[in-house]
This record gives C-alpha cells, structure tokens and sequence, in this order.
C-alpha cells in the first residue's frame, strides 16, 4: 500500500529551525517527485518546494528559498525539508506529496498521493 507519513513538526520560535521527514512505503524513491505543500488557516495552499528524487534537482517559493532545504535519502526511502530561520508567516499544515511523474509541479492536483500532514507553528 503505497503511503507517505510526515513528521517532525511543532512548536518553534521566531528565528528556529525544524527539520521535516516524509517517509514513503509501497513505492520507491528514484522514479517520482515529491512536492512539500503548505497550508495555513484561512489562507490558500502553498507549494513550498520540490525535489526530482531521480537526481536530486529541487525548486522553491520565492518566499522560502535561500532558508528551506529540501534533500532525499533514496535508501531510507525518506524526502527530509530542513527550514532555518522561520517567521510565523511560515505557521501552517505541512504536507508531503508525490507526484506521477519525476518532475516537478507546485500545484497540488498535480500530484496523486499525499500524507496526513504535520503541523508547524512559529510563535514566540
């Protein structure tokens, strides 16, 4: 049964970093790409970032790059998101997606399986 499990969020303060995993089963990295998706209260859902898990190319929002790194460990089978220096703009439900294909999309119906969702708060 093919299943992405995120983890790894929680309660930071301005300026903190957190690091995000998103586990994968049923499937194999190396093939796909996996999207990282955002979505705070009241506010439309945000692709984050992406990274193509066949050769590690990656993209950005503009409003998360130069602090958010995405990276794979194809052996763990795991795409980990590491933010440093967080705002609360940065508050929201984070999911990890996979997409059809091994390239990459920030729209969210580009993508055909998705996990539940770990929760990252900024706030002093």
């Amino acid at each position: 049964q093919l299943q992405l499990v995120e983890s790894g969020g929680g309660l930071v303060q301005p300026g903190g970093s957190l690091r995000l995993s998103c586990k994968a089963s049923g499937f194999t990295l190396g093939y796909y790409a996996i999207g990282w998706f955002r979505q705070a209260p009241g506010k439309e859902r945000e692709g984050v970032s992406c990274i193509r898990t066949m050769n590690g190319i990656s993209e950005y929002a503009d409003s998360v790059r130069g602090r958010f790194t995405i990276s794979k460990d194809n052996a763990k089978n795991t795409v980990f998101l590491e933010m440093n220096s967080l705002k609360p703009e940065d508050t929201g439900m984070y999911y990890c997606a996979k997409r059809r294909t091994y390239s990459c999309s920030n729209t969210w119906d580009d993508y055909d399986n998705w996990g539940q969702g770990t929760q990252v708060t900024v706030s002093s």
